[in-house]
């Protein structure tokens, strides 16, 4: 299990999990490098919405973003090789205003300068959101509790 704030990155063969619940994994995988990691952030703020993202917010989640990228990617890689992917769990909105930019727009953003293509899921609802991802293959998806007793070949994460 990758805990909130924290990220996790390996070259083996097994599972990571993330329980998402006003929060977001990036799943970042390395083709060329055969490496693979997931970083799981909150979502700033503690409502499960989108929040605006300030100057400190923005500070700590670039350093943590950059030490994530540098031990998935190292200090040269292709951007053909890599694949990423961001799924994020949001409460359903309300008649609140939300940002116009949040800290998926800010991961992506960051993902684009470097040359990286990133694809994006934002599931709104008030249940937690479990993502599965397998950093040596590089594959990621949604998953229950019954997926993790279906993957027999994957050593699961223990963080």
């Amino acid at each position: 299990m990758v805990a909130p704030d924290t990220y996790h990155v390996s070259p083996e063969p097994m599972l990571m999990i993330a329980d998402l619940h006003g929060a977001l994994a990036l799943c970042l995988h390395d083709e060329g490098r055969a490496v693979g990691g997931l970083l799981h952030l909150r979502f700033m703020g503690g409502t499960g919405r989108p929040s605006d993202v300030t100057d400190n917010t923005l500070s700590s989640v670039l350093v943590v973003l950059d030490r994530f990228k540098r031990a998935v990617l190292g200090n040269a890689t292709r951007a053909d090789e890599v694949q990423a992917r961001i799924i994020a769990h949001a409460l359903p909105p309300t008649d609140a205003g939300e940002p116009s930019a949040s800290l998926v727009d800010l991961i992506q953003a960051d993902l684009a300068d470097g040359k990286i293509a990133c694809g994006t899921q934002t599931k709104r609802r008030t249940k937690a959101l479990r993502v599965c991802f397998q950093p040596f293959e590089g594959r990621v998806w949604i998953c229950g509790p019954k997926d993790l007793r279906t993957a027999p070949q994957a050593r699961r994460s223990a963080g």
